[in-house]
């Protein structure tokens, strides 16, 4: 008895093959564009910050975050009175010195580099809840960690050059580098970009910044702080 088998032919096989190259194709041509705007929001994080210091300085005559309590009713409606670093503390609340006194990681409104962010707010720079209690007040990048501004003197990364310092965790090894190719030298130890671990917390002291990884020792998959000086 003859039995009747049936199956693919080359043809069919051949046109399935095709079929699954151009799903997997289209998959990561996807996921590069993915990747392509996550870098570019990344990228405007660093670029805004300026804006938002710049564009106040002009408006006000004054950085953000560095006023006084008289100073701040005088340029908001009484209903939107901004909140002043609330301890005078070396590096922290200083006011009208001139400078972002406090960590890039600051949580409370004892640092001026916390208050800055409610300021560019209510001044109409930059979006963002205007309330310091509020749960979403710390901005966050595209990868979802904490963008933050400091001075030179407390940087977070040893030697790297600028007046204001602005810094953006938890950022992927292969989005570090493509960043500072995007940004600057394409270096992550020289330049105003550098890199350093995630979660490197402002130095206890002015100057103890963490050394900067060079470009061969970033992971892609790995997590890590990128910082840029102006």
């Amino acid at each position: 008895m003859k039995r009747n088998q049936s199956g693919f032919t080359l043809i069919e096989i051949a046109i399935v093959l095709v079929i699954i190259g151009l799903l997997l194709g289209g998959v990561l041509k996807g996921q590069e564009l993915i990747n392509s705007a996550k870098v570019k929001n990344l990228a405007n994080d660093f670029k805004n910050v300026p804006v938002f210091i710049y564009g106040y300085q002009d408006k006000y005559k004054a950085l953000p975050g560095d006023q006084t309590q008289a100073s701040l009713d005088s340029q908001f409606p009484p209903a939107n009175t901004g909140t002043v670093c609330t301890t005078a503390a070396a590096l922290h609340c200083a006011t009208n010195n001139g400078v972002i006194d406090g960590g890039w990681d600051a949580t409370t409104a004892a640092d001026e580099s916390f208050v800055f962010w409610q300021h560019v707010r209510l001044a109409g720079f930059g979006p963002g809840a205007t309330s310091t209690a509020a749960a979403d007040y710390r901005p966050k990048n595209a990868v979802n960690g904490f963008i933050g501004v400091t001075n030179a003197a407390l940087s977070p990364v040893a030697g790297i050059k600028g007046t204001y310092i602005v810094c953006s965790d938890a950022i992927p090894g292969k989005f570090a580098k493509q960043l500072d190719t995007t940004l600057d030298d394409g270096n992550t130890q020289t330049g105003s970009v550098m890199v350093v671990a995630a979660g490197t917390a402002t130095p206890a002291a002015a100057g103890g910044g963490a050394t900067a990884l060079a470009t061969s020792a970033i992971v892609d998959d790995t997590t890590y702080l990128v910082c840029m000086g102006y």
